[in-house]
């Protein structure tokens, strides 16, 4: 294939789209370039379709840490398994694409995007939409697009498409929205409590943006040679699907039951039931296509209830919320805790609070080195009724992680206010529908009862779709079934003030601007129901932390005093923390963190502010002898400040050794009489013993000391200050 480049400009930022020269025994593979950030797509069909009742897509993103000039971490050195930011954009770009592909199509897809050169400023997730569309656009597979994404910040009331990273960072909204031309597939938001119309009128300068970028594919397609795969597509027999589609009452009776188990056994039962009716023979030829009927019979029957009747299968109305539960402060021993029930969906979210110093740093391309909040999903077997193997967070897992983290984020206080790394994990133990946002719900309960002074509580709810040409049903609050069998899983999460985080997924291949809004709209009335709720429970943030969990003490010292607090080696911090038990982290700007559960950060707290508090003439110390030499004693006063003992103030009269008083290890109270331009400290000894008679004090015409003769030249005989 010939080399085609597609240079264009979009809204003020340049793009390169290219093919031709990479990886030509790929299906399809396309170079996507903004600035100098460049992101190899590669799509590649089998040749034959797969014994399959579904469409088997992969999508992997490969973050190649060259590409940003760093080296991976770890013993190995190498990069193994995906970061959960290479997972989150995998599933960014497989949600829009996944639908997107003609019904029937069983050949296996995978698409890689590979990161090959990340300039730091500009974000290479977003443009790997456009370069996955591209790439199976150039394979000839039976995809519907062209399809495109972009990343909508909103600054000083501005839309920005696809923002730097700096840009980024003064946005109130970071929106990103896939789709084709004309209908929007996917949109995953975090915001600062922005409204509903805030969110309407991005998406709607999103739109305007992808339309853009999918007419500019298509301009790059049309210059490239594309074989076009001959693919047959699955078809059923039509006189096999009336006589499954004949039985749809029985299915309907079925669905009638608020009940997940004994719904889907009933469901179960009807399907048995109703294959019954087929002979043997029927069935060992067309097992699969039997099977695919059932299914496809539940989910017409159950949209048809939906939109013909008005009825959902547990008998709510379209915009009711479950029954909700909510406590705080489940679990007696952790730090904070949160057991949040909405129908047969429950979360616990248990918090743990930690030193700064125990934030989680990431080995990753991206700008971000880490994070001091951190929100963990767990979601095993047994919360579906099912069996299953424990084998750390699969992508889901870690894709709802994400999404309460996003909504949560805004209102976890700045590390200056609250010096504290957070981490929540949500444990789903039972799921029928939008655990994702119950996790949000119990991890907001978690946080009050922990006692961190949040900026407000966050619920969440998920709303679903039912369309049929141009009859349309918005769902709150859906359950599993509705999800599975509906066009839309719609995840909005915010404060009683605004919106903290969306995620949506949509089948339906053509929602428009009055939809989205209305269920919007939808969305924060049944937020501010489950808000309610949980007010209930617990108002505020509690006054006082656990008591299980650390206390952490602030202080700031001068920058220069940093390496008095940690000593030679660490050894005076080291020592601190071993003496007193508290731990203790020092950032480069001066602030020190301290964290305890008992009384020792106090005493911590107080040998630091000695260390870097500047002595004063008249103040007294009890001080350990360090050193001695002929002309006195070096007194550490506080650990790394140490002051002169001059041997004429060791005793009351004339010794002649300051051994014959003193030993090193000694405890002695003294007092500063003298600190020289250089800082340096004179010491006098309070409570002077008598001096040895033995000593040359009555040798005839010696001169004795008095106690309060001052000796010559102290300044330029003391010795250097020790550092400890």
């Amino acid at each position: 294939m010939d080399k085609v480049v597609e240079s264009f400009e979009l809204f003020g930022k340049e793009y390169v789209l290219e093919t031709g020269e990479l990886a030509n025994q790929a299906g399809g593979a396309v170079v996507v370039r903004q600035g100098d950030t460049m992101v190899l797509v590669t799509a590649t069909a089998s040749k034959e379709p797969k014994d399959l009742d579904f469409f088997p897509l992969t999508v992997d993103f490969e973050e190649r840490m060259y590409a940003a000039g760093k080296l991976p971490g770890g013993f190995i050195k190498r990069e193994a398994r995906p970061s959960e930011k290479a997972i989150l954009t995998a599933r960014m770009i497989d949600r829009p694409i996944r639908s997107a592909f003609a019904d029937g199509f069983r050949n296996e897809v995978q698409i890689i995007a590979t990161v090959l050169s990340a300039d730091q400023i500009h974000q290479p997730d977003i443009i790997g939409v456009m370069g996955a569309s591209a790439a199976l656009l150039l394979a000839g597979v039976p995809f519907e697009g062209p399809l495109a994404g972009v990343r909508v910040a909103r600054v000083d009331g501005e839309y920005i498409a696809n923002p730097t990273f700096d840009e980024l960072e003064d946005s109130t909204l970071d929106l990103v929205v896939a789709g084709s031309p004309d209908a929007i597939y996917m949109v995953e938001a975090s915001a600062l409590e922005v409204s509903e119309d805030e969110v309407l009128d991005a998406m709607a300068f999103a739109q305007e943006a992808i339309a853009t970028l999918c007419e500019i594919q298509q301009r790059f397609v049309a210059r490239a040679e594309i074989t076009e795969m001959e693919v047959p597509l699955r078809e059923i027999d039509a006189e096999l699907r009336d006589r499954v589609f004949a039985h749809a009452e029985k299915m309907r009776a079925a669905l009638h039951n608020p009940d997940k188990h004994a719904r889907m056994d009933a469901v179960a039962e009807a399907k048995a039931e109703i294959a019954a009716t087929f002979s043997e023979e029927e069935l060992d030829a067309s097992t699969k296509d039997v099977k695919a009927l059932l299914k496809e019979l539940e989910k017409k029957t159950m949209r048809a209830m939906v939109l013909e009747e008005g009825e959902r299968a547990d008998g709510r109305a379209l915009d009711e919320v479950r029954p909700v539960s909510c406590t705080a402060g489940y679990l007696p021993r952790a730090h904070g805790s949160g057991l949040f029930t909405r129908g047969q969906t429950q979360v616990l979210s248990v918090l743990t609070l930690g030193m700064l110093s125990e934030w989680q740093r990431i080995d990753t391309i991206d700008v971000a080195e880490g994070k001091r909040y951190l929100h963990h999903y767990n979601f095993p077997p047994f919360s579906t009724g099912e069996t299953g193997f424990m084998r750390g967070p699969k992508r889901r897992e870690i894709g709802h992680g994400a999404l309460a983290e996003r909504a949560l984020l805004p209102v976890i206080p700045a590390e200056e206010d609250f010096p504290y790394t957070i981490r929540i994990v949500s444990e789903v133990l039972e799921s029928n529908g939008s655990s994702s946002m119950g996790s949000v719900c119990g991890s907001s309960l978690a946080l009050m009862d922990a006692g961190v002074p949040i900026k407000a509580p966050v619920s969440g709810v998920a709303m679903g779709l039912i369309k049929e040409d141009d009859k349309v049903a918005i769902l709150t609050d859906i359950q599993g079934l509705e999800d599975f069998l509906g066009d839309m899983d719609f995840k909005v999460a915010g404060t009683e003030n605004g919106i903290t985080a969306l995620q949506m997924d949509n089948k339906a291949k053509g929602l428009s601007a009055e939809i989205l809004a209305q269920a919007l709209r939808q969305a924060k009335a049944g937020r501010a129901h489950i808000l309610g709720k949980m007010l209930e429970a617990i108002k505020v943030p509690r006054e006082a932390l656990s008591e299980y969990a650390p206390r952490i003490l602030t202080i700031h010292i001068p920058v220069d005093k940093i390496r008095e607090v940690i000593g030679s080696g660490g050894k005076v911090v080291r020592g601190i923390q071993e003496e007193t038990g508290a731990q203790i982290d020092i950032q480069e700007d001066g602030t020190i963190y301290i964290a305890s559960k008992d009384l020792g950060g106090e005493e911590a707290l107080q040998r630091i502010q000695a260390i870097v508090k500047e002595p004063e003439i008249g103040e007294r110390y009890v001080g350990r002898v360090v050193s001695i030499q002929t002309f006195g004693a070096f007194i550490q006063l506080t650990p790394g400040k140490d002051g002169l003992l001059h041997i004429s103030r060791v005793a009351k009269g004339r010794i002649d050794k300051v051994e014959d008083m003193l030993s090193v290890g000694d405890e002695v109270e003294v007092e500063i009489i003298d600190i020289d331009d250089r800082g340096k400290v004179s010491l006098d000894r309070i409570d002077k013993p008598e001096a040895p008679k033995s000593s040359g004090t009555d040798k005839p015409g010696g001169r004795e000391r008095g106690e309060g003769d001052r000796h010559e030249g102290s300044g330029a005989q003391r010795r250097p200050r020790r550092r400890h």
